[in-house]
């Protein structure tokens, strides 16, 4: 054919071609190979000459799609190295006791899921027998990211290890008394077994990513030798719909983390149907991995086809395969031979004569069953592949049938998601496909179908124990060994506390000056790990970029721009900062790897993320749960804080709402910092409380700190002001008797109380002066560090009432007394001090930024939000005005000087 053929426009036309007539012959060549042998034959040639370029060194683009069958050939599968019988009983002992664990449950409406692990069983299997390692001595083990519809099937293996008994698996979903087992994997609700939250669909693959490069991190930086463990990560198909699932899989492929593995069980359904009913969720997997750089393992089919490729010598069948969408696919596991025939081998001449060789039974066997994920040597298999590969992490798709081994009334139906039960009869069809020794007796003498366990002494059982020893101890387990931290030197902390002299400072850059100092420390300082989404300038962090280094696998390998400056961008294998780029996402799954790493490798780590106020809890808020759920210590800043304080940016990046978004969360304790001294002692709290030298006294909780980038002068720490106090969340900052410049107001002047939280004790102790000054009202001024541990502070007074014990709020004792309304002033909607207004004795009011943003000056954003200093003089007037302490004409007076009327 002429070349003429080649018509649309490619990057090649810009490169140099040495040997025209050589490229038109070579085109010229497969032109005649579509011709006479057929595209087929043509598209298998292109793909062996590209694999063999790969395999010889050559620089070519991969193919983003395989066919569609399996990576490994059945003839290339490595020995099976274990007692394939024993594990298939083991497997078929776990599977009866998940669904008999669900179904017991279902009868008093708790639910739980039965499908999923019965798709699943061999996947967990065959990684537990051979694969996961654990933490016996002082090895990391592996870490395991379990699918969380998958947990009942743990549940029951940890029943057939021996770490479970029959009366906790009846308590499954039964949690109020405190020995129940959760529904999923939740590390706070079951610390011993299990590591990972994964039931959030999506959180899990992004977390794993980010757990595989934060062991890289550790050994990169010489803390601890993690070159043996390896995280896996089951998912599901559906799953991966989730943005956050394949938000950081460049990542995973650049950093080349080769102790990553994804196993993704691509039964072809999610929760309510097909997950790509016109598609093919397989091959866009491959694709979208290929892509990113991952090497790819497919385990599409078992055995039984084995003979069927064999007589596919045209390629017929494997086309066909391939574009049979995934709803169809589903179709055929449930219909009888006549219609597979018709349907799928009916579709060619070449289908049919393959289908004329085969019995209705092998139709059956093949669409029906036979998957590569439900066969042990082709799952062992992908798993050695896996670990062997080196210079990128691996994906292995996994096709199913989701159901597997539950029935014709459960095997790929649409509805099985939700179906949480099974009858008597499906059970004696269960265990004659699993062909274990269960008398029909024990099945319908019970009034609930038994567990079944083939005794602590049984073949199975010694054998399972004997491969758990081999690699280390049993899987999973969540082990803590507790280990305390040297407290720090004081002299980082007095710093913030003398104040700043006549220097402005905001507190977000005191923060930074105080960590800066900590990171010193010769005994903690490389524990702490900075973690910033992009953003380290803003916040200035640019001085540690030096001193520190940004973490990189790779190192330098560039002479950066700014090399001739102080501050210069300085990357290193062993820096200490995870400055992720944009995405929040990567950086809280980040700071949750560092957070937990107490637990999952027994060395504690400090980390503190730092990121625009706006783009914290709101954006990410289900990864602070999952970090809560995982018992996650470290600080977390928002910085930029406040409604106002961002001049210019506008409503995207003015936050008046995190401290009431973070207030929901148990494990955060939240604090709005007014000055750089609260800081300091929040800071040295959380250190003591988190991390302290009495390691069985530390507390599964991280701090929420809320800085401003609004300089001002800062204070010394006032005489009489306690650390316990700005810990506790309130205290006298300034008395009315202390405003500078005034006289002392009598005895009879109308008083009031301003409690304030963050920047806005600028505007009180602005009103407070306005206040006695030109309207004779004396105001006392106080801090308010925390609204939010005032309030549980409060709230577990309640509760001690209820058991007949007498305790009075710390917010009620401390505002004893105190003459006056209150007034409440933040930068915060009026929601955030509102949280403590039922236990205030006094007359309660507040002020604050209720609404959307807006770009403009301070001053102007805090007079439109009702807020500066002349808004807070009339509010507390028109308080003092209904107590008729002050003349109604005196607000309508303010109001107009100060141009609110």
């Amino acid at each position: 054919m002429p070349d003429a053929v080649h018509n649309s426009p490619s990057e090649l036309d810009q490169l140099p071609d040495r040997d025209p007539q050589e490229t038109a012959e070579w085109r010229e060549s497969l032109d005649a190979v579509t011709e006479h042998a057929g595209a087929d034959r043509a598209s298998y040639l292109v793909r062996r000459t590209v694999e063999h370029a790969h395999d010889t060194g050559l620089d070519v683009p991969r193919l983003l799609e395989s066919a569609y069958v399996n990576t490994i050939p059945t003839d290339a599968e490595p020995a099976y190295p274990g007692n394939e019988a024993l594990d298939q009983r083991i497997t078929a002992w776990n599977r009866w006791n998940a669904a008999a664990m669900v179904t017991r449950g279902s009868k008093d409406g708790l639910g739980g899921h039965i499908a999923t692990f019965a798709s699943a069983a061999w996947l967990y299997e065959i990684g537990f027998q051979y694969f996961f390692k654990g933490k016996d001595g002082e090895s990391s083990g592996d870490q395991l990211y379990v699918q969380g519809h998958a947990s009942p099937g743990i549940y029951a293996r940890a029943f057939l290890d021996g770490r479970l008994t029959e009366e906790q698996l009846d308590r499954f979903r039964r949690e109020a008394g405190g020995d129940g087992l959760p529904s999923y994997p939740h590390p706070r609700r079951l610390p011993w077994l299990w590591e990972f939250p994964t039931v959030s669909m999506g959180l899990g693959p992004i977390s794993a990513i980010y757990q595989a490069r934060f062991n890289r991190y550790l050994e990169h930086r010489g803390i601890k030798d993690t070159s043996d463990s390896h995280v896996w990560a089951f998912l599901g198909d559906g799953e991966m719909d989730e943005p956050e699932s394949t938000a950081a899989l460049a990542l995973a492929a650049r950093e080349e983390l080769d102790n990553l593995t994804f196993v993704i069980n691509c039964n072809l359904q999610r929760l309510d149907g097909p997950v790509r009913p016109n598609f093919k969720i397989v091959q866009e997997l491959e694709a979208q991995f290929r892509g990113a750089g991952w090497n790819v393992i497919k385990v599409l089919w078992g055995s039984a086809w084995d003979q069927l490729f064999k007589l596919d010598t045209e390629g017929a069948l494997a086309r066909r395969l391939r574009e049979v969408p995934d709803a169809q696919f589903q179709t055929y596991a449930t219909r009888d031979a006549a219609y597979i025939r018709d349907h799928f081998f009916g579709a060619s001449e070449a289908l049919g004569k393959i289908a004329a060789k085969l019995s209705d039974e092998q139709i059956i066997e093949c669409f029906h069953r036979s998957r590569g994920g439900h066969e042990p040597r082709k799952v062992f298999a992908a798993y050695k592949a896996a670990v062997e590969h080196k210079g990128a992490p691996t994906v292995i798709l996994a096709q199913t049938v989701k159901g597997w081994s539950l029935g014709p009334g459960f095997e790929s139906r649409n509805a099985n998601h939700q179906m949480k039960k099974l009858t008597k009869e499906e059970f004696r069809g269960m265990r004659d496909t699993l062909e274990l020794p269960i008398e029909d007796s024990a099945i319908e003498a019970a009034e609930l179908v038994p567990y079944c366990h083939p005794g602590p002494d049984a073949p199975e059982i010694a054998y399972l124990h004997e491969r758990r020893r081999a690699l280390g101890g049993l899987a999973p387990a969540r082990k803590v060994v507790p280990k305390g931290l040297p407290a720090p030197a004081e002299k980082p902390f007095d710093a913030l506390k003398k104040g700043s002299g006549s220097q402005e400072i905001a507190t977000t850059m005191a923060f930074v000056r105080l960590v800066k100092d900590l990171m010193r420390e010769k005994e903690t300082g490389r524990r702490w790990v900075p973690v910033v989404p992009d953003e380290a300038r803003t916040f200035g962090m640019e001085s540690l970029f030096p001193s520190a280094g940004l973490y990189s696998p790779k190192g330098q390998t560039y002479d950066p721009v700014d090399r001739d400056q102080l501050l210069y961008y300085k990357e290193a294998v062993s820096g200490q900062i995870l400055n992720e780029g944009i995405t929040e996402a990567g950086s809280l799954a980040d700071f949750t790897a560092a957070a937990t790493s107490y637990a999952t490798h027994g060395e504690p780590m400090i980390p503190f993320y730092i990121f625009y106020s706006m783009f914290g809890f709101q954006r990410t808020g289900d990864q602070f749960w999952a970090l809560a759920d995982q018992l996650g210590r470290g600080f977390v800043i928002g910085a930029t804080a406040g409604r106002t304080t961002m001049t210019g940016e506008g409503l995207q990046h003015a936050d008046g709402h995190s401290p009431l978004l973070a207030s929901t969360n148990p494990a955060a304790l939240i604090y709005d910092p007014a000055f750089a001294y609260e800081v300091a002692v929040v800071v040295k709290d959380g250190l003591r409380r988190m991390y302290g030298p009495e390691a069985d006294q530390q507390e599964d909780v991280f701090y929420y700190l809320t800085v401003y980038n609004e300089p001002k002068v800062q204070p010394a720490m006032p005489q009489g002001v306690t650390e316990e106090q700005i810990v506790k969340g309130l205290y006298k900052f300034r008395d009315a008797s202390a405003v500078e410049g005034t006289s002392p107001a009598p005895a009879d002047a109308p008083r009031i109380q301003l409690l304030a939280s963050g920047t806005a004790i600028h505007w009180t102790t602005e009103a407070q002066r306005i206040l006695a000054e030109e309207w004779g009202v004396a105001a006392d001024v106080w801090s308010a560090p925390s609204w939010s541990e005032l309030r549980r502070d409060a709230l577990e007074c309640d509760a001690a009432a209820l058991r007949g014990e007498e305790r009075v709020p710390y917010v009620t004792r401390a505002l004893t007394g105190a003459p006056g309304p209150v007034l409440a002033v933040s930068d915060w909607m009026r929601a955030v001090p509102d949280q403590i207004a039922q236990w205030v004795e006094q007359d309660w009011s507040s002020l604050g930024t209720d609404g959307f943003g807006l770009s403009d000056t301070r001053g102007a954003a805090r007079r439109h939000f009702g807020v500066d200093p002349q808004s807070v003089v009339v509010a507390a007037l028109s308080r003092l005005a209904r107590r008729g302490e002050v003349k109604a004409e005196d607000v309508r007076r303010a109001a107009e000087k100060y141009g609110l009327a």
